[in-house]
């Protein structure tokens, strides 16, 4: 497809969004009303059951919400170090132009994300906003929407909920599949091919979207960049020389680190825990004194504070597809048209459609994956391809839902309608290589 024609889809998408496309806040509100309005027409709940359903599941997801916050929180703090600051200011030293610096900031994002999701999230939008102040003629919200698309690959990377969850001993279905190891999941080599293609292909196709005419590039605002992190000192007084101790920094980021070696020396999972303490520690370690490291932190809280009062939204609205019996009714629905052969493609799609609604991963799953896992074993469908599926199928769509964004706005200053005419056009290509991977897996792994 000629860039011309890319240019003219991304500018009709843009010019729609710009329009109707509300803050992330309200959109949560309407899912609200929309879900609330499926359960009563094709559950046949009562507004009351429907209403109960909302306000029980309302907090039912906290412990996982903690975690989320901490793995982005986490990200935050080992993106805001002196030495990642000053590994981005190293990569984009021989950017000079608009094309080279989108596909820059793809791959930053993209490897990121593989390697923790909160990471990637954050240092996408960072380097994008570095590449967006540097680089002349740069169309600011395209550099950042295309930071944020290396998240497509956050779900089937070392911090992927579902993978790492099925990895985990003691996992509420063990008992019905066992341990499913990630050399079955994220290391196969239907998944490694498919991040290699993305993280390969996807830099250049958002690079084709940035505008051909200058009088439609937005430059970023001219504002001074975000400084790294340092604290406020007044007095140095003994309470602040230990509060700028490098021992104590050094000394307990290399104490929770020697933790992580020692548990993996022992066999332990990388499961979502594990991930979170790693980033912490690597990052109270990075920062070398706990005032810096607290420093960050209190930026962190104010990049992840829309998703801390958002995701309780959220949870309610997974409580009434939980309650009433919808999310069952749904997925059961693509399980009827399915072969053992194409389940991975029913996953892969109702997750997709779901996750606008749940944009949980780990959620979603609770709720979906006994459906989906309990119809693969009954007609023969891979266990790990219907499970990545799902996984695949809810990355796929957070191209597109407002609530993984806002730490990308937080950082950015834009609002969602800059961004989101780009993310459908990366959705678009995003679904086709998904879908490819989902489909060959599905057929090759079908009764094995």
């Amino acid at each position: 497809m000629r860039e011309d024609t890319l240019n003219s889809i991304a500018n009709f998408f843009t010019r729609i969004v710009s329009r109707y496309m509300p803050d992330p806040l309200v959109v949560a509100i309407i899912l609200t009303a929309l879900t609330v309005a499926f359960a009563m027409l094709s559950q046949g709940s009562s507004f009351i059951e429907v209403t109960t359903y909302w306000g029980d599941g309302f907090w039912n997801l906290l412990a996982f919400t903690m975690q989320m916050t901490i793995i982005l929180l986490a990200g935050y703090i080992v993106a805001r170090t002196p030495a990642i600051d000053k590994l981005m200011d190293f990569l984009i030293k021989g950017v000079h132009s608009p094309r080279t610096a989108v596909v820059v900031a793809t791959m930053v994002g993209g490897i990121g994300s593989w390697m923790n999701w909160g990471f990637g999230l954050v240092i996408g939008t960072l380097i994008a906003q570095k590449l967006g102040r540097k680089v002349k003629g740069l169309h600011y919200p395209l550099v950042i929407a295309a930071g944020y698309s290396g998240f497509a690959v956050y779900g089937v990377g070392l911090s992927g909920s579902v993978p790492l969850l099925l990895n985990t001993p003691g996992h509420f279905m063990e008992d019905i599949i066992g341990l499913v190891s990630l050399n079955e999941t994220i290391f196969s080599p239907y998944i490694i091919t498919m991040n290699l293609i993305i993280l390969v292909t996807l830099p250049f196709f958002n690079a084709m979207l940035h505008p051909r005419n200058s009088m439609d590039v937005i430059e970023a605002h001219p504002e001074p960049e975000l400084p790294v992190a340092e604290p406020d000192i007044k007095e140095l007084t003994f309470a602040e020389r230990l509060n700028h101790s490098r021992i104590l920094g050094i000394g307990m980021g290399l104490f929770g680190l020697f933790y992580v070696a020692l548990y993996l020396f022992k066999g332990g999972s990388v499961t979502l825990n594990f991930i979170n303490l790693l980033f912490l520690f690597l990052g109270m370690t990075l920062f070398v004194t706990p005032s810096r490291f607290l420093a960050a932190l209190n930026e962190g809280i104010k990049v992840v504070s829309g998703i801390i009062i958002q995701y309780p939204f959220y949870a309610g609205i997974l409580a009434i597809f939980a309650g009433s019996g919808m999310i069952v009714t749904f997925s059961n629905w693509f399980v009827s048209i399915s072969s053992a052969e194409t389940l991975p493609i029913s996953s892969f799609f109702s997750a997709g459609l779901i996750n606008l609604f749940v944009p949980s991963g780990g959620g979603q799953w609770v709720i979906q994956g006994p459906v989906m896992m309990d119809a693969a074993q009954k007609i023969g469908a891979s266990i790990p391809a219907t499970a990545l599926a799902v996984q695949i199928g809810d990355q796929w769509t957070n191209m597109v839902q407002p609530f993984w964004l806002l730490p990308a706005l937080a950082i950015s200053g834009l609002k969602l309608k800059h961004l989101m005419g780009y993310m459908v056009m990366i959705l678009f290509y995003l679904g086709v290589v998904f879908l490819g991977t989902v489909s060959i897996w599905g057929f090759m792994m079908a009764g094995a």
